[in-house]
């Protein structure tokens, strides 16, 4: 009897042969623990690489909008040839819009991404060495392609990887952006003055901020999870056989009263921020303001965009009806245009504030594009849209205001022109502000 008690306890305590196979429990954790520190690794590319995009969106316009008096003398550029150059980048912005859900769905939105950054940094150094207008516009249209699919794809990448954090995320982009195009107008002209006074170098230095935007996109490529990816993709191109189950992916936007009036409302704001891009630096200039001052005058209209971006979206998304804000930016506008005809010069920094106030229109635009719609598809289908139409819309305006410009020898007719705009802007917005989406519009047709 006493053995039978020994029995039980020594097998059993020697039994520690199964502590092995229970030792693997971790292992299975290392794995895991591995794609959580890549997602977080990721994560921070991901931010990185988001705002150094955005800060890279703009440079390359408004750089050449502070130095465009110097770059027309050294390039013998009329009025309406730097007219057709203020016109390139809504152009650019229109066609390759239209590619960049088919460029993403084909290798990436990531890898589409890279690209548009290496196209921003090649176009902004090649077009410093340019010896003629043709070869400056075209490197200036390739640093305008990598912007275009940029655009297109910076707010798709968001609602990809930060669902739960799109507000923030978009602010901090949109910040971001309004960083960089107030910074490049405000340090270009004392810049090239610090470098010799050669406008090519205070144009090709740009590429330098570029270069530096390639790197954490490069690394997202690089170690990216190509099955997210490929499940990515279907979510960012318009149309894709994958997507065309969910509500929104079908929908005819051409029928849409909704839709068009977004365009138009896109397309005119966005005339009126090239004019300002291209044009503003030069109506101070010849108002007898200094090139530093002038290029100050349009760092304060884009800042304006930086505190404004996060104000707007907000009060809007709780607004039913978002004209009530077309209307009251639209009214900035045009009194500020009535200042830059009676008294540019005296009034110069008020009329910045009330220009870069005008000028918010862009985030608003942003915001009532996800607010015409009840589905992720139907929100990228409906920017790709108001985007590309809206691009297409704005191409005349910087260049009729070159022509009128060189014709007339002065700003009164432009800016005339200028206030014109903001009427038909004001009357699209207020009617895409109404409370519906592209989705009821299809079931009232139906």
């Amino acid at each position: 009897m006493i053995d039978e008690p020994q029995r039980p306890t020594q097998p059993r305590t020697l039994s520690p042969t199964p502590m092995p196979t229970a030792m693997p429990t971790p292992i299975p954790a290392s794995p895991s623990s591995a794609s959580s520190g890549t997602a977080v690794w990721r994560t921070r590319l991901l931010v990185a690489g988001l705002v150094l995009a955005a800060l890279n969106l703009r440079p390359a316009i408004t750089s050449l909008g502070a130095l465009l008096e110097e770059v027309r003398t050294g390039l013998h550029m009329s009025g309406t040839a730097a007219g057709v150059l203020t016109s390139v980048p809504p152009l650019c912005f229109a066609v390759f819009g239209f590619a960049a859900p088919r460029l993403a769905r084909r290798f990436g939105p990531g890898a589409v991404v890279l690209a548009g950054m290496v196209a921003i940094t090649a176009g902004v150094a090649l077009r410093s060495f340019a010896g003629g207008a043709p070869l400056f516009l075209a490197a200036s249209a390739c640093a305008l392609m990598g912007i275009a699919v940029s655009n297109v794809l910076m707010p798709v990448i968001v609602k990809r990887y930060f669902p739960d954090r799109v507000g923030t995320m978009t602010g901090l982009y949109s910040m971001s952006l309004a960083l960089g195009t107030a910074g490049a107008a405000a340090v270009t002209v004392p810049m090239t003055g610090a470098m010799g006074g050669d406008w090519r170098l205070g144009l090709g230095v740009w590429a330098v901020l570029a270069a530096v935007a390639v790197l954490p996109w490069l690394g997202l490529v690089l170690v990216r999870d190509r099955s997210a990816e490929r499940s990515a993709a279907p979510a960012v191109a318009a149309g894709a056989d994958t997507a065309a189950a969910e509500p929104g992916a079908g929908l005819r936007l051409g029928r849409s009263r909704t839709a068009w009036s977004l365009a138009c409302f896109f397309g005119l704001q966005a005339t009126g921020a090239y004019i300002t891009m291209g044009w503003m630096p030069q109506i101070f200039r010849d108002a007898g303001v200094s090139a530093g001052t002038a290029g100050l005058l349009l760092a304060l209209i884009m800042a304006m965009g930086v505190p404004l971006a996060f104000v707007i979206p907000r009060m809007a998304a709780r607004m039913r009806h978002q004209g009530p804000i077309v209307v009251a930016l639209g009214l900035c506008g045009l009194t500020a245009y009535a200042g830059l005809y009676f008294a540019p010069a005296a009034g110069a920094w008020l009329w910045a504030v009330l220009l870069g106030i005008s000028n918010c229109s862009f985030p608003l635009a942003l915001t009532m594009i996800g607010m015409r719609s009840r589905s992720g598809a139907g929100v990228v289908r409906l920017s790709a849209f108001t985007q590309s139409f809206g691009y297409l819309l704005s191409i005349p305006g910087p260049l009729l205001v070159g022509v009128l410009y060189q014709h007339t020898g002065g700003w009164g007719l432009p800016i005339a022109l200028m206030a014109a705009f903001l009427v038909p802007q004001m009357l699209a917005g207020t009617f895409a502000g109404r409370d519906r989406t592209i989705e009821d519009e299809a079931l009232m047709r139906d």
